[in-house]
Protein backbone atom coordinates (compact mmCIF):
# COMPACT_ATOMS: atom_id res chain seq x y z
CA UNK A 1 0.00 0.00 0.00
CA UNK A 2 1.48 3.34 -1.05
CA UNK A 3 1.59 6.11 1.51
CA UNK A 4 0.72 9.76 0.99
CA UNK A 5 4.35 10.59 0.13
CA UNK A 6 4.72 7.90 -2.57
CA UNK A 7 6.75 9.34 -5.43
CA UNK A 8 8.61 11.83 -3.20
CA UNK A 9 12.39 11.38 -2.94
CA UNK A 10 14.22 12.57 0.19
CA UNK A 11 18.01 12.80 0.48
CA UNK A 12 19.12 12.63 4.13
CA UNK A 13 22.48 14.36 4.60
CA UNK A 14 22.49 14.54 8.40
CA UNK A 15 24.07 12.01 10.72
CA UNK A 16 22.42 12.52 14.07
CA UNK A 17 19.83 14.47 15.94
CA UNK A 18 16.28 14.92 14.67
CA UNK A 19 17.21 14.56 10.96
CA UNK A 20 17.37 10.75 10.77
CA UNK A 21 14.20 10.47 12.86
CA UNK A 22 12.31 12.86 10.60
CA UNK A 23 13.53 11.02 7.50
CA UNK A 24 12.39 7.72 9.06
CA UNK A 25 8.89 9.17 9.50
CA UNK A 26 8.89 10.37 5.88
CA UNK A 27 9.89 6.85 4.80
CA UNK A 28 7.04 5.44 6.90
CA UNK A 29 4.70 7.74 4.95
CA UNK A 30 5.92 6.32 1.64
CA UNK A 31 8.79 8.62 0.61
CA UNK A 32 11.85 7.12 -1.09
CA UNK A 33 14.56 8.08 1.43
CA UNK A 34 18.27 7.78 0.66
CA UNK A 35 20.57 8.31 3.65
CA UNK A 36 24.01 9.64 2.68
CA UNK A 37 26.93 8.97 5.05
CA UNK A 38 30.56 9.99 4.82
CA UNK A 39 32.77 7.02 3.85
CA UNK A 40 34.66 7.17 7.17
CA UNK A 41 31.41 7.07 9.16
CA UNK A 42 29.96 4.24 7.06
CA UNK A 43 33.17 2.23 7.46
CA UNK A 44 33.17 2.47 11.26
CA UNK A 45 31.51 -0.84 12.04
CA UNK A 46 28.79 -0.01 9.52
CA UNK A 47 26.98 1.72 12.38
CA UNK A 48 24.20 3.24 10.35
CA UNK A 49 23.61 0.27 8.06
CA UNK A 50 22.89 -2.30 10.75
CA UNK A 51 19.51 -3.83 9.80
CA UNK A 52 18.30 -3.54 13.39
CA UNK A 53 18.96 0.22 13.55
CA UNK A 54 15.42 1.64 13.75
CA UNK A 55 16.52 4.98 12.27
CA UNK A 56 17.27 3.19 8.97
CA UNK A 57 13.75 1.76 8.73
CA UNK A 58 12.48 2.12 5.17
CA UNK A 59 15.62 3.88 3.93
CA UNK A 60 18.32 3.06 1.44
CA UNK A 61 21.88 4.08 2.18
CA UNK A 62 25.01 5.18 0.37
CA UNK A 63 28.45 6.42 1.44
CA UNK A 64 29.70 9.46 -0.50
CA UNK A 65 32.65 11.82 -0.04
CA UNK A 66 31.05 15.19 -0.75
CA UNK A 67 34.51 16.73 -1.25
CA UNK A 68 35.03 14.47 -4.26
CA UNK A 69 33.76 15.82 -7.61
CA UNK A 70 32.86 12.28 -8.68
CA UNK A 71 30.74 11.67 -5.57
CA UNK A 72 29.12 15.11 -5.85
CA UNK A 73 28.12 14.22 -9.40
CA UNK A 74 26.72 10.89 -8.15
CA UNK A 75 24.61 12.73 -5.58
Amino acid sequence: MAGPLAGVRVVELVGQGPGPYGAMILADLGADVVAVDRPDVAARANRSRVPTNPMMRGKRGVALDLKSPTDIEAL
